[in-house]
């Protein structure tokens, strides 16, 4: 009995050993060589990479947590595939044993095999170079960003010179006990939430409204205005930021020396002074989130044109029929037809502008004034972030733990929105 308990072991835990036993000698030396390069990287570098990520070096110079961080990294990931690739063999293992049993013919030679693969495997080895690239991409990146937070990496611990060492949850801990940063986190947390909800509704509310004014009947010169309206996505989002930039400047922006002087030329008893555009926080907020709903409300209003052009004529007729008006149309078809189809991509650009660097860092790099440790005034989650980890002082790992805590907070909040919305209960 002990012997066929260590038989059917062997061929389970050993790749290869169980498709030889089912008579797959082909497919059991492949997955049994696998298996022993798999052996052979552990015995030769693996076990050593496993072993300087948990020390991180004992010689200054000589040793480079840095290095041995990214090699531990990647000897995870190997593990990682190694334990998919076992799990894969197994389960093989198990249904060929079935295949057998039941008297179905089962692939013995290289020629059987390649059919199989070709036919039924086909789509799988499409996606392996997907994987592969999300594997070193995305995968990678992250590992390393999360392991970076529970280490000390920062200005006064940067490797080759000095040595790198875990110090566990001590980073999550400093956004509570520190009180600076505990009062600069919440203040830019405050306003990144603003921001995310202010410039995308904006945006939203923009592209919905010029497209449901665009999609009325008898509205001439559509066509040029639709060609107007895609102006903002046709120039680079870079050249548009920079342009606002001058155009809000405080002393030769557009906005003070041209437009306000214009107006109260026209209108005098508004009697309008120079607004401070970058150098008051409260203005250098508003230009921000008017910039970002010029940039933002092309794609929306190109999206929800053709959501427009789906929803069906008669439901229009049968509602001006009831005695419908015109509010009382757009709120009962026309807006619930785009929820339907749009909620997603709208939570996307919710998301997408809760981390949106670009807007705010080159518009006015995150200032005027500062709420504490580097963050500018109108400075959101990420482009504080990114002062951390640029400024004299850098704060590596501290910034790697305010990363992984908003990515925690976009994913779970993300995922509870995306649950409420009708499109996702469609696809049950």
């Amino acid at each position: 009995m002990m012997t066929k308990v260590l038989k059917l072991a062997g061929r389970m835990l050993v790749p290869g050993i169980g498709q030889i036993y089912n008579g797959q000698k082909i497919k059991g030396l492949f997955f049994l060589g696998i298996f022993l390069v798999f052996l052979g990287e552990i015995f030769f570098w693996g076990s050593d990479f496993l072993n300087n990520i948990i020390t991180l070096g004992k010689v200054p110079i000589k040793d480079n947590s840095l290095f041995y961080l990214v090699e531990g990294t990647i000897q995870i990931l190997i593990i990682v595939v190694f334990l998919f690739f076992w799990i894969i063999s197994m389960i093989d293992v198990r249904n060929v044993k079935k295949k057998k049993e039941q008297g179905e013919k089962i692939n013995r030679t290289i020629k059987e095999h390649w059919i199989t693969v070709s036919k039924q495997g086909f789509p799988y080895l499409l996606t392996i170079p997907a994987y592969i690239f999300m594997l070193i991409s995305i995968v990678f990146p992250v590992l390393v960003s999360i392991l970076i937070s529970f280490t000390n990496y920062d200005f006064e611990h940067t490797p080759p010179a000095q040595l790198l060492n875990w110090v566990g949850l001590d980073n999550f801990s400093t956004i509570v006990t520190n009180e600076l940063i505990r009062n600069t986190f919440f203040k830019v947390l405050e306003w990144t939430l603003i921001w995310t909800f202010t410039a995308t509704t904006l945006q939203i509310v923009i592209g919905i409204t010029l497209a449901v004014i665009l999609n009325k009947e008898g509205l001439k010169f559509k066509r040029i205005f639709g060609v107007i309206f895609l102006l903002p996505w046709a120039v680079p989002a870079f050249i548009t930021i920079m342009s606002f930039s001058n155009i809000f400047s405080d002393s030769a922006g557009a906005i003070n020396t041209q437009v306000i002087p214009l107006i109260n030329t026209i209108f005098p008893f508004f009697d309008l002074t120079s607004i401070p555009w970058k150098t008051d926080p409260f203005w250098t907020k508003v230009a921000i989130v008017l910039v970002q709903g010029w940039i933002g409300f092309p794609y929306i209003y190109i999206m929800v044109s053709g959501i427009l052009q789906s929803i069906p004529k008669d439901l229009y007729e049968a509602a001006t029929v009831d005695g419908a008006t015109s509010f009382q149309r757009f709120r009962s078809i026309t807006l619930p037809s785009i929820l339907l189809i749009a909620a997603p991509t709208f939570i996307t650009q919710y998301v997408g502008n809760f981390n949106n660097f670009s807007t705010i860092y080159l518009f006015n790099n995150g200032g005027p004034g500062s709420v504490g440790v580097g963050a500018g005034e109108t400075d959101i989650l990420i482009s504080w972030i990114y002062k951390l980890v640029t400024g004299n002082s850098p704060q590596y790992s501290f910034a790697a733990a305010i990363t992984l805590v908003i990515s925690f907070f976009i994913i779970a909040s993300s995922l509870l929105v995306f649950k409420r919305t009708k499109a996702f209960k469609l696809e049950d």
